[in-house]
């Protein structure tokens, strides 16, 4: 356990506390314990949930800046990343985690009441449906995601659900800088403004991966998100 935690100090200058340090050894057990029994994440030993969930969630955190007093919402949490890792790090920080699978969503809230996380909301919903809901449309300082749709689609998730001022935050592999192009036109029509990629290694995990951050510059127009579906079956290409 201590490797991670010193190579996320070292690395992305994360420092946790005794407490937030046990906090993830926890949420360890629970993953290791679930993931036995329900298919939660295709990472199941101790050494990739903590490489390839717990480091890489704070990896968000030196792009994101001081979220402590902010809001943010996780479409496709699955097991909680990166929602959780960041509330951990960040204990003021207001968090909604949001899964369209039952049992996902379960998990969550089993690991935010087991680890006692204060303002935390997890929901079983889909992000077309928030962000068309006038309490949760365009009312987040973040919104953020990994591995769940093509830049032009997750930029259609995600932008309706931040306030002007807030920021988009995407984890991305090698196809990042490719797909960035791909969504420009659904990143002017969105609100969205100019994107800025980070590139970051993880020890022992192969490949590009890169931060996509996008600042929110205009009010998403109505009409979007469209119905639920359509993002993905038809892009804003």
């Amino acid at each position: 356990m201590d490797n991670w935690i010193e190579t996320a100090s070292k690395k992305f200058n994360i420092i946790l506390s005794p407490e937030q340090q046990e906090q993830f050894r926890i949420y360890e057990a629970l993953l290791l314990d679930w993931n036995s029994r329900i298919n939660l994440t295709a990472v199941r030993d101790a050494e990739g949930i903590r490489i390839k969930h717990f480091l890489d969630s704070l990896s968000c955190a030196p792009t994101l800046g001081d979220m402590n007093g902010k809001s943010l919402i996780d479409i496709g949490t699955g097991a909680g990343f990166p929602g959780i890792p960041l509330r951990i790090f960040y204990p003021e920080m207001k968090l909604t985690l949001v899964d369209s699978v039952g049992k996902k969503a379960d998990f969550c809230r089993l690991v935010c009441d087991t680890l006692h996380l204060k303002d935390v909301t997890v929901r079983k919903d889909r992000s077309e449906e928030l962000g068309i809901d006038p309490k949760t449309r365009e009312q987040f300082d973040a919104a953020t995601a990994r591995a769940v749709a093509i830049m032009p689609v997750l930029c259609e998730y995600l932008l309706p659900l931040v306030k002007v001022g807030g920021v988009m935050l995407a984890q991305k592999g090698e196809s990042a800088p490719d797909e960035v192009k791909t969504a420009e036109k659904a990143i002017q029509k969105l609100g969205g403004g100019t994107p800025s990629l980070t590139q970051i290694t993880l020890p022992e995990v192969e490949g590009a991966r890169y931060l996509v951050k996008i600042p929110k510059v205009r009010p998403t127009p109505a009409g979007y998100p469209r119905r639920t579906g359509l993002p993905l079956k038809k892009p804003i290409i």
